[in-house]
């Protein structure tokens, strides 16, 4: 079936189409047809008034399967997503068995070829994510792998990380380095600020994160190599990354979208959805993470989407385990701190940096596309909830925008 976007409101800096109004015939899962006027048919499709961009990317998402299938099942994930606007998800091996061969980098990209979105994992960086010994990077690679890192785990051993950035060089792999100073953390729960003591809540001391990012930055600046640090959480850790990349480091970041939406006041009802991991912060340093998304310290924003059954959420605050579930509002929330555009580039950024083709909107491109519009506004409630677990910070926040539907890999997904 053709599919026709009827005046759609092109958002993509790629194409000679940018910010401009157009009629937009897809046949085939190509783009046949830009045009000010196309004229209907019966056989065709039609979408009137959206916005369109290239499909969104989101670099931290985790769907439990294989083993953790009472969390998320991966054809399940990969709907949720592609009805929240991605056509590319970057899944965190946070799986049973850890994916830290070919043969798991292959499983999931077997199990999801069917879906409209891609998935590409994001190989363990260290055999069965124990910061031991590295894995198999150079296999996992060669399967479709695009980065490499265990998640939310630290890398302690200095000298691990470095010779990670090494041997990852000559096949332009890109290591992931989650910073959380574990000693320093110690039993912390949430930010170390005012409301922990008021709350009684252990704190996690912002210097557990800044300490590990200067050390990451300090051993790439002496091995070279590729270096993303995901979601970071503090105003000093922008200022050193900003500093880093002054330098001519090659260094990215992301935010997650929990951290950059909500401060440590909402813990006042102790409700295990907020528990995250690095913690809500403090007024002063997510101000400065909403400051630093119009700067371009920060590449990109990440639902950090992470499914977790009620057994594990339903407990007292010290034993919950850290996560919330993301997918679904990302955008919603990301429009309301920075404009439309910018908040389209930080949906696709990624795609660039690890290595996933763009596809710009204009005639002769493969159409992967997210259909949107950032008009109107609606509260998120339970219902409201694609994914298989139901651990969500975001009930009963409003969301700007809507997600209209996702068109890629020759299909059209719509909610």
């Amino acid at each position: 079936m053709d599919i026709l976007l009827k005046s759609a409101r092109i958002i993509d800096p790629e194409s000679a189409y940018h910010n401009k109004v157009r009629d937009i015939l897809i046949s085939g899962g190509v783009i046949q047809q830009v045009s000010a006027s196309i004229p209907l048919t019966n056989e065709m499709q039609v979408l009137e008034n959206i916005y369109v961009s290239q499909g969104w990317t989101d670099s931290s998402v985790c769907f439990g399967e294989p083993g953790f299938e009472e969390r998320e099942t991966l054809v399940n994930g990969m709907r949720t997503a592609e009805k929240s606007g991605f056509t590319h998800l970057l899944i965190n091996p946070l799986t049973h068995p850890v994916v830290d061969s070919q043969s798991g980098v292959v499983y999931i990209k077997n199990k999801t070829a069917h879906c409209a979105a891609i998935a590409h994992p994001i190989g363990a960086l260290t055999i069965e994510s124990k910061g031991e010994y590295l894995a198999e990077l150079f296999d996992m690679k060669k399967g479709g792998a695009v980065a490499f890192g265990d998640y939310k785990k630290v890398i302690n051993n200095s000298n691990l990380l470095k010779i990670a950035l090494q041997y990852t060089q000559p096949f332009g792999g890109i290591v992931i380095s989650f910073p959380n100073d574990t000693k320093i953390m110690g039993k912390g729960v949430v930010n170390e600020h005012i409301e922990a003591t008021r709350l009684g809540l252990k704190g996690i001391p912002a210097l557990a994160e800044e300490l590990m990012v200067a050390r990451d930055l300090a051993v790439l600046e002496y091995a070279g190599g590729k270096l993303h640090i995901p979601t970071i959480s503090t105003a000093k850790s922008v200022a050193l990354i900003r500093e880093a990349k002054a330098k001519g480091l090659d260094v990215s970041c992301s935010v997650a979208i929990h951290n950059l939406h909500f401060t440590d006041e909402v813990l006042e009802n102790f409700n295990t959805n907020y528990k995250v991991l690095p913690p809500l912060r403090d007024t002063a340093n997510v101000q400065a993470l909403r400051e630093a998304l119009n700067e371009g310290v920060i590449d990109f924003v990440t639902s950090d989407h992470n499914p977790l059954d009620i057994e594990l959420k339903f407990k007292e605050f010290d034993w919950a385990a850290f996560g919330t579930i993301g997918l679904e509002n990302a955008f919603g929330i990301l429009t309301q701190y920075t404009s439309i555009e910018r908040s389209i580039q930080l949906l696709t950024s990624a795609r660039k940096r690890f290595g996933i083709p763009s596809t710009p909107i204009i005639e002769g491109t493969s159409a992967d596309m997210t259909l949107f519009t950032p008009e109107g506004s609606s509260v998120f409630t339970k219902n409201d909830i694609l994914s298989a677990s139901k651990n969500s910070a975001f009930i009963g926040e409003t969301m700007k925008g809507k997600v209209i539907g996702v068109i890629a890999r020759n299909q059209l997904v719509l909610n």
